[in-house]
């Protein structure tokens, strides 16, 4: 097998060997063109505080330290904004030597500021599997925002897995976009693609949505359901600068529009620090097809989940904020995303999650 991020045959070769188990057979489209969504089990256990395992532990071993209590989550329940719990996953791995993986918040995860991580038996990070792990899955939820309604089999987290080296330097990075132009515009490489945050909307005055304080409970399971004025400030400025205060929620939108083409995924990962106190993306894997006009995108933008720590900041139009970390992939994807596999976000602008109806800027 070829180095580089599995595909979605490969990866569903790995469920024939037996490499990932499930307590119910996998649903439809639960493996996408790169990585493998995963579903929360039937328990939440409501823990003191965030943790790892840790060399030489298991995270049962820890949950028996720090569970406060049990919840049945058969007929849904409740997780509440600003408490933290430990879901077992359906899934477990018997990964074969070489092979590592790595997990991410899905797309709707983030956008609902749902701090969701996967950790393991023997974990010293989250969301990183180690070479040839062999075990459960768990995965640490903590509502930020809004406190929200979840259910057995919803999906949270998607996991890839890694064989060898998977990253393309900067010249690879830039021999891809000359062949196969991966951003509108200049690509701007060091360590990745830099990509800056739109506060000048070609149209209007919209830039983003402040999450409000006090709201009600989301149902993860409703779609296209909720009015977003009942959960979200409106962002909006024509001085192409914002305020953000200390602690708020944004959903912003890059100015960039990217593209991943069908022999690569890619992962969003943080900016340099030095550019300000804040975090810029909550959910970090793009799946191929993303943004290409193979698979009908034309570009996508790509959502920013920010919040901004410490002190309050200007942010402003065209500030650089984070890089996207594109890797090989092992093989080409036998479906792509936004064409062969539906996507509430192929071809994206300024968006919130599926679980809101659209509005007009």
């Amino acid at each position: 097998m070829k180095n580089g991020v599995l595909s979605d045959e490969q990866i569903d070769d790995l469920r024939t060997k037996g490499a990932i188990t499930a307590s119910a057979p996998l649903d439809s489209g639960q493996i996408q063109p790169a990585s493998l969504d995963l579903r929360l089990g039937h328990t939440a256990y409501r823990v003191r505080a965030s943790f790892l395992a840790g060399k030489g532990q298991t995270v049962a071993d820890r949950l028996a330290q720090f569970t406060m209590h049990k919840i049945d989550l058969t007929h849904g329940a409740v997780l509440e904004k600003g408490c933290v719990y430990v879901v077992p996953l359906m899934e477990a791995l018997n990964l074969p030597e070489g092979m590592t993986a790595a997990a991410s918040a899905k797309s709707s995860t983030g956008r609902l500021d749902l701090l969701t991580r996967i950790i393991t038996d023997d974990g010293v990070e989250f969301d990183r599997v180690p070479n040839g792990y062999s075990g459960p899955l768990y995965v640490e939820i903590c509502p930020r925002s809004f406190s929200v309604l979840v259910r057995p089999g919803l999906m949270l987290n998607q996991i890839i897995f890694r064989l060898g080296k998977t990253f393309l330097d900067d010249a690879e990075l830039a021999a891809l976009h000359a062949e196969t132009p991966i951003v509108d515009g200049t690509a701007v490489i060091s360590d990745g693609l830099g990509f800056s945050v739109d506060l000048r909307p070609a149209t209007g005055d919209l830039v983003g949505y402040r999450a409000k304080p006090h709201t009600g409970v989301i149902d993860l399971g409703q779609i296209n359901h909720y009015d977003p004025a009942d959960f979200w400030e409106e962002v909006r400025t024509t001085q192409g600068q914002i305020i953000l205060d200390p602690g708020a929620f944004y959903i912003l939108v890059s100015r960039e529009a990217i593209a991943i083409p069908p022999n690569c995924a890619a992962e969003m990962a943080p900016y340099l620090a030095m550019v300000g106190e804040f975090r810029v993306h909550y959910a970090g894997f793009f799946d191929p097809g993303f943004g290409w006009d193979g698979a009908g995108g034309a570009g996508s933008r790509g959502v920013l989940e920010v919040r901004c720590h410490e002190a309050p900041f200007v942010l402003e139009h065209g500030q650089v904020v984070g890089r996207l970390v594109y890797e090989h992939m092992s093989a080409h994807p036998k479906a792509l995303y936004g064409r062969d596999v539906k996507s509430n976000y192929q071809g994206q602008g300024l968006k919130l999650s599926k679980h809101f109806r659209s509005t007009n800027a």
